[in-house]
């Protein structure tokens, strides 16, 4: 009895197929998932310089104005046209010879106030509110009748931005202990 062989080219197909299948497998598990993490990673920083950036437009804001601002086209013409921020953004410290910029460099070059309308993630704009505090005084006579009703409303004391694409977030609404702090810090 002699032995069928398979043709060689059936062989040859099968190695090519083999080959391709490893390709694709090393794709798919090595390169691919490393590829997404790097990009998870670009966004997750980019996102959190622009939002500290806006935490010091902010505050910038609110030092010179005496509350802040819920506006993104406010902040931005604020950068761009106030003297004080200029002045700042290219100045340096006598004593110790570093720049008084408080913005960060963005992953990508420098800092633009363009960059600071939009998450890089989604292209979808920062999420910036600001409080309204309504205090309400009543003032009453020895009888126990109402004389009158003094309200203040208070508007920007405090503020919060918000990614739009995660949980991140700086400041809040209700604590002035957090009105700075970054959630990733």
């Amino acid at each position: 009895m002699k032995k069928k062989n398979d043709p060689w080219y059936i062989h040859a197909i099968l190695w090519v197929v083999i080959v391709i299948l490893t390709f694709i497998l090393i794709q798919v598990s090595i390169v691919e998932p490393t590829e997404i993490t790097r990009l998870e990673n670009y966004y997750k920083n980019e996102s959190r310089a622009r939002m500290t950036n806006l935490k010091q437009a902010e505050m910038l804001y609110e030092k010179i104005h005496g509350r802040y601002s819920d506006n993104l086209d406010t902040l931005i013409n604020f950068i761009k046209t106030d003297s004080t921020v200029h002045a700042l953004m290219v100045g340096v410290d006598t004593l110790t010879k570093k720049s008084t910029n408080p913005f960060v460099n963005l992953t990508d070059g420098k800092f633009t106030p363009e960059s600071l309308y939009i998450s890089p993630r989604s292209r979808k704009y920062f999420i910036v509110k600001i409080d309204t505090t309504l205090e309400v005084d009543t003032v009453i006579n020895r009888r126990g009748r109402i004389v009158k009703i003094d309200s203040n409303i208070t508007i920007g004391t405090r503020y919060v931005i918000e990614s739009p694409d995660s949980k991140d977030k700086i400041g809040d609404l209700y604590s002035d202990a957090l009105k700075n702090t970054s959630s990733w810090e």
